[in-house]
């Protein structure tokens, strides 16, 4: 990997050793490299495409899942701040009537899976819970590190005077099953249906205003603000 005339770099849903070591390598020479992963590629595998009766669509994404072997590389790259972010690409195509256009053909399969609800639950639980990330570390990955990369802080990404309330209240003992039955994305199937997690949203604050109570969403149409961020993430440290 190579510095492009300063210019921080970013990557999007790494998914591999491999790739993760490009980036290790450019950090460990001064390069401003910064990397995400997602959800499906710390907890999902290749082995998910081989389920039976065409549900293997439901996990075509690009770019596509590896071997189990990769997950634990990545779960230490999120510890030891190799990655800094973990995102969702949501891609809320429903099985029923859009990843089924490629039941006779697999390149017409829509490529992307639904996952921005549970993204939170899931990296608690399987970070946290599971001792592979700090409370601390989960803070710094789900929301200081992006608002710092993408040149929003410190109005977003932290809790100070000045900055914009937007709050969570977290209950990390709140059991949860994730499935499409319940969840609020407007898809018919989960990627992470019947995965349990401990650790919940209780309550969600915007700019000070409570759009999220217990499950109830009180947020109303016009009332996001649009945001003009730095340029070039200069926040960052």
């Amino acid at each position: 990997m190579a510095e492009i005339a300063g210019v921080p770099v970013y990557i999007v849903h790494l998914t591999s050793e491999d790739a993760l070591h490009e980036v290790r390598e450019a950090r460990d020479r001064g390069v401003p490299a910064f990397a995400e992963t997602c959800p499906q590629y710390l907890l999902l595998s290749i082995e998910d495409l081989e389920r039976p009766n065409f549900e293997g669509a439901k996990y075509v994404f690009t770019p596509p899942l590896r071997p189990k072997e990769h997950q634990p590389k990545l779960w230490d790259g999120l510890k030891d701040d190799h990655l800094q972010v973990v995102s969702t690409d949501h891609c809320p195509f429903c099985f029923a009537d859009q990843k089924i256009l490629g039941k006779d053909d697999f390149t017409k399969i829509p490529n992307g899976g639904p996952g921005i609800e549970n993204r939170l639950q899931l990296i608690h639980h399987h970070g946290v819970n599971s001792g592979k990330l700090s409370l601390n570390r989960f803070v710094e990955i789900a929301s200081t590190a992006p608002a710092r990369i993408f040149g929003m802080y410190p109005q977003k990404g932290e809790i100070a005077p000045g900055s914009d309330a937007d709050l969570v209240i977290w209950d990390p003992n709140a059991a949860y099953t994730i499935s499409a039955k319940t969840h609020h994305m407007r898809v018919d199937y989960s990627m992470f249906e019947g995965f349990a997690c401990r650790g919940n949203a209780r309550t969600v604050l915007s700019r000070g205003e409570v759009i999220v109570d217990g499950n109830r969403f009180l947020g109303k149409p016009g009332r996001g603000r649009y945001l003009k961020r730095a340029a070039r993430g200069g926040a960052w440290k």
